[in-house]
C-alpha cells in the first residue's frame, strides 16, 4: 500500500568542527529535527527541519511538527502534500513526503522536481582567511567568507593579504553589518580583488539605499536573510540588487522555493541557493532542488557545508573539486543512522489504520 502508516519526529544536536560565527551570533551545535514517514510497504521518507540560525529552537518545535505530521497517516504522500500548507514550519514534513513519493515512483527526488535536473551541483567552499588556501587546494574555485565580525578595514586588509591563484573568486557575506559609509568604503577597497559578490552589505537597508549602493559598484550585491518572500513582488519589480540568495528552509520548503525561483529568474535576477548548515538529509533535499533549478550549472551555490559538522545524521553527499554529487537512488537516497532513529516520538502503526 502507498498510504502513510507511521510518522515520527527525531531531534538532533550535531557538533560543529568549529563555531559558526556571523554578525548575528555564534553556533557550536547544529540543532534540528528529522521527520520520518513510512508507508505500508516499508518505504521510509526523511525530511530535515533545521532550527533557525543562530537560534537553537526549543522543545515545542518537535510537538508542532508532530501535530502537523500526525493527521497525515492513512493518506498517500501526494494527498498529504496537497493538504500541507507550505511554510517554514512545514519544511521537514514536506521533505519527508517528497522523499517518500519519489521512492514510490522509483526515481531520485531531483527528477520529481524537474526531469532535466543535473546529477551534480557546483558549490563554493566556506572558509576563513586562514583556511582559504586549504579550500583552494581541495579544488574549489569559489570561496565564501563571512565579514562583519571585525572592523571593516581590518577585514579588507586580511583579504588583500590572501594569495589567490588565477580563476579563484571570493564570495563575501557581511550579514547586514555595515552602515552606508562603511559599505561604500568596503566596496571601493574591494574593487581590485576577484570578488564574485557581496551579500547583505547594509544594516537596515531599504530598496532605495540598496539600489544606490549597487549603482556605485560593479560587484554584484545580493540579498539573503533580508529577502522577504511576502514582499517579493515589489522587490522583484524594483530590482535594487543583481542577485538573490534562496534558502528553502527559510522560504517554506522545496516546492515554494521552486515556484519563487522561477519568478526571480523571470524578473532578471541572478539566483543562488544556499543551505542553513542543515544535516545530510537537509543538504540532499536542497541539492536536489538546486540540480532541478540550475541543470546547466550557470551558478555556484552554497551547499558544501557538511564538512562543518563533526558528526551527522547520515553519510553526506560527496563534494569533490567544487562539485556536489547527487545519488541516483530513489528519493534522497540517504538513510539516517540506527543510533538516531532508535529515539524519537512515533505516531501510528500499520495495524491501527
Amino acid at each position: 500500500m502507498r498510504s502513510i502508516a507511521t510518522v515520527a519526529i527525531h531531534p538532533y544536536a550535531l557538533r560543529l568542527v568549529q563555531p559558526w560565527r556571523t554578525a548575528a551570533g555564534e553556533v557550536t551545535r547544529r540543532r534540528g529535527w528529522l521527520v520520518r514517514v513510512e508507508d505500508h510497504a516499508g518505504r521510509i521518507g526523511w525530511g530535515d527541519h533545521p532550527a533557525p540560525l543562530p537560534d537553537p529552537g526549543d522543545e515545542t518545535t518537535g510537538a508542532r511538527l508532530a501535530a502537523l505530521a500526525r493527521p497525515l497517516r492513512g493518506l498517500s504522500p501526494k494527498a498529504a502534500l496537497a493538504r500541507l500548507v507550505q511554510s517554514p514550519t512545514t519544511i521537514g514534513v514536506e521533505g519527508a513526503l517528497l522523499d517518500l513519493l519519489a521512492q514510490q515512483r522509483d526515481q531520485p527526488l531531483r527528477f520529481l522536481l524537474s526531469q532535466t535536473a543535473a546529477a551534480t551541483v557546483s558549490v563554493n567552499a566556506v572558509a576563513t582567511p586562514a583556511t582559504v588556501a586549504a579550500a583552494v587546494a581541495d579544488g574549489f574555485t569559489m570561496v565564501k567568507l563571512k565579514l562583519g565580525l571585525a572592523p571593516w578595514d581590518e577585514e579588507v586588509a586580511a583579504l588583500h593579504r590572501l594569495t589567490l591563484p588565477p580563476g579563484v573568486m571570493l564570495r563575501l557575506d557581511a550579514n547586514q553589518a555595515w552602515s552606508w559609509d562603511e559599505a561604500v568604503a568596503v566596496l571601493e577597497a574591494l574593487a581590485d580583488l576577484p570578488v564574485d559578490s557581496v551579500e547583505e552589505p547594509l544594516r537596515g537597508a531599504d530598496p532605495t539605499q540598496l539600489a544606490a549602493l549597487q549603482a556605485l559598484t560593479a560587484i554584484p550585491l545580493a540579498l539573503d536573510e533580508s529577502f522577504n518572500p511576502l514582499a517579493a513582488e515589489s522587490l522583484l519589480a524594483a530590482r535594487p540588487v543583481r542577485r538573490l540568495v534562496l534558502k528553502p528552509a527559510r522560504l517554506g520548503g522545496l516546492r515554494a522555493t521552486l515556484a519563487l525561483a522561477h519568478r526571480v529568474q523571470q524578473a532578471g535576477f541572478e539566483l543562488m541557493v544556499t543551505s542553513l548548515v542543515e544535516s545530510a538529509i537537509g543538504i540532499a533535499a536542497t541539492a536536489s532542488l538546486t540540480a532541478a533549478l540550475d541543470p546547466a550549472a550557470r551558478q555556484v551555490h552554497g551547499l558544501a557545508t557538511s564538512s562543518w559538522l563533526a558528526e551527522d545524521v547520515a553519510p553526506p553527499l560527496t563534494v569533490q573539486a567544487g562539485r556536489l554529487f547527487l545519488t541516483n537512488r530513489p528519493g534522497l537516497g540517504l538513510h539516517p543512522s540506527a543510533g538516531l532513529t532508535a529515539t524519537g516520538v512515533y505516531f501510528g502503526d500499520a495495524s491501527g489504520l
